[in-house]
């Protein structure tokens, strides 16, 4: 009888083993040294930076006192420098006197003025520099046409070997392309990106009018491969979550995060089951609420191999409720006098970006920004042992399903277990053991740009690939109530835990 098994040809055959390969020879190029240039896309319109130095005048002068105390003359001179362009209002002036300002903090003795004024100096400094002109300019220009290139190359290669014509995808993938430039630009704007509306929203919104209006032309969808480019992004993405950062949150943070994750997740699971939600739908909304919105959901949708269009539908609800949280906790801990570290450890076990997390936290104390972000690096590290924990489950559930009732086999096992999420777990052990620590720190963020580039080609695939009228009839509302009611549960849950490990009820409150 002829031996109809694949064989090692399944390693450049299949899609999980394609996006292994193509995330490992990314990560090992950025790794060799090769610099890449990737588009500048943000930016603050002048009356956005006016508000934005407005509101940090006060932290100046606060500085500018507290540095003439502890004796720091090169802070203060800076930021004496840095109160005068602000009287001038000269964006590129203000601009210069905050880097200076950040130059000057990092040689400060003082931490707690290092870390301020060089937060500030951020703040300022980085909003100085993000002119629309430079978005728009030749060279920015010349930076996404690099970049598109390089994708179109990955991507063609890649897909030709599962299959598809590489002319097709040449031809279609650069429409795709724009359509997640684009959506990257809109989420680049300092007012959108502070209330929290993500470039994923906007990739996602954009392709829906697309295939809702005009409609998808049949040109462009060989290059609408959903799965293909989430699971490249997903192997690049264990390269920025390190075991390290677990130790550096605090046992206080870890402890939190384990205890919503755990309590949260099952709960929203059984939840979805009494609805009569399926366990592929189910498993996506449990991480969503439970670990860190979007980013669970993508990780949990590639382990479990789940239908894009129950990712974007969960992604949806998780954007949609995340910009009232960011406005309503923030109050709701002012109005009723919640202390700073309880407050914060509350805003980083619900919202579900570490930005979010950023914004509502300064809207209350540093104190609370410093505690929510501590809280917020636990859950997100989480992410790793989430996926691989629900790929074996689901695989194992799957491999019992097998008609016969037979046991499977370990080697059935590892045919249907999705091999990505071994690439996603080897990428996160060597970043956080095995690389020398300064490697790492130096390519972090264009590791974590060029993953965010692949997570905006597959949500906008996902809106390319989706109909309004599926979405709104997916699982007849039950999905979305299931969510709600699961975020709600999750809200009063991290608020408990959070004065009892954070208010000095358990533990004597964290040191900051």
């Amino acid at each position: 009888m002829a031996d109809n098994s694949p064989g090692v040809s399944v390693l450049w055959k299949t899609e999980d083993w394609l996006a292994v390969w193509l995330g490992f020879i990314i990560i090992g190029i950025i790794l060799a040294g090769l610099t890449v240039k990737l588009p500048g896309l943000k930016w603050t319109t002048e009356g956005e930076f006016a508000s934005i130095v407005q509101e940090s005048e006060p932290a100046v002068d606060k500085l500018l006192a507290d540095a003439e105390g502890a004796g720091e003359a090169g802070l203060q001179t800076s930021l004496a420098a840095l109160k005068s362009a602000f009287a001038g209002k000269e964006r590129k002036a203000i601009g210069d006197a905050a880097k200076a300002v950040g130059d000057a903090a990092k040689a400060a003795k003082d931490a707690g003025l290092k870390k301020k004024a060089g937060d500030l100096a951020r703040l300022v400094g980085g909003n100085a520099g993000n002119l629309l002109p430079k978005v728009f300019s030749a060279a920015n220009f010349q930076n996404s046409l690099y970049l598109l290139i390089g994708y179109l190359v990955c991507a063609a290669a890649g897909l030709a070997l599962l299959g598809h014509s590489p002319g097709k995808i040449v031809i279609g993938f650069p429409v795709v392309f724009l359509i997640a430039w684009f959506s990257l630009f809109l989420a680049g704007n300092y007012t959108i990106n502070d209330y929290g509306l993500e470039y994923v929203l906007w990739c996602l919104g954009l392709g829906l009018l697309i295939s809702n209006t005009v409609g998808v032309p049949a040109w462009l969808k060989p290059a609408v491969q959903t799965e293909f480019y989430i699971k490249t992004g997903l192997v690049i993405l264990g390269a920025g979550i390190l075991f390290g950062e677990i130790v550096q949150a605090g046992i206080y943070g870890i402890v939190q995060a384990f205890l919503v994750i755990s309590v949260v997740w099952y709960f929203c699971f059984w939840l979805c089951k009494r609805f009569g939600i399926d366990d592929e739908f189910s498993a996506m909304i449990s991480s969503a609420v439970s670990i860190c919105g979007v980013s669970a959901a993508i990780a949990t949708s590639g382990a479990i191999k789940g239908d894009p269009k129950k990712l974007s539908y969960v992604t949806s609800i998780v954007l949609i409720c995340a910009v009232p949280m960011l406005v309503l906790q923030p109050l709701i801990a002012k109005k009723f006098g919640i202390p700073d570290l309880v407050a914060g450890a509350w805003l980083g076990g619900t919202l579900d970006t570490s930005g979010s997390v950023v914004a509502a936290g300064a809207l209350i104390s540093e104190t609370a920004m410093k505690i929510g972000v501590i809280v917020k690096m636990s859950q997100n590290v989480f992410i790793g042992f989430a996926a691989f924990f629900l790929a074996v489950w689901w695989t194992c559930k799957k491999c019992a399903d097998v008609p016969g009732g037979q046991k499977p086999s370990a080697m059935e096992i590892w045919d249907r277990f999705p091999k990505f999420v071994l690439g996603f777990m080897i990428a996160s052990v060597l970043f956080s053991f095995v690389i020398a620590q300064p490697t790492v720190a130096a390519t972090k963020s264009t590791l974590g740009g060029l993953r965010t580039w692949w997570f905006a080609l597959a949500f906008t695939c996902i809106g390319l690939e989706t109909r309004f009228g599926e979405l709104a009839t997916l699982g007849g509302g039950k999905p979305a109530l299931a969510f709600l009611i699961a975020q709600g549960v999750n809200i009063i849950w991290t608020l408990i835990l959070a004065y009892l490990i954070f208010g000095g009820v358990f533990f004597a409150p964290p040191p900051l």
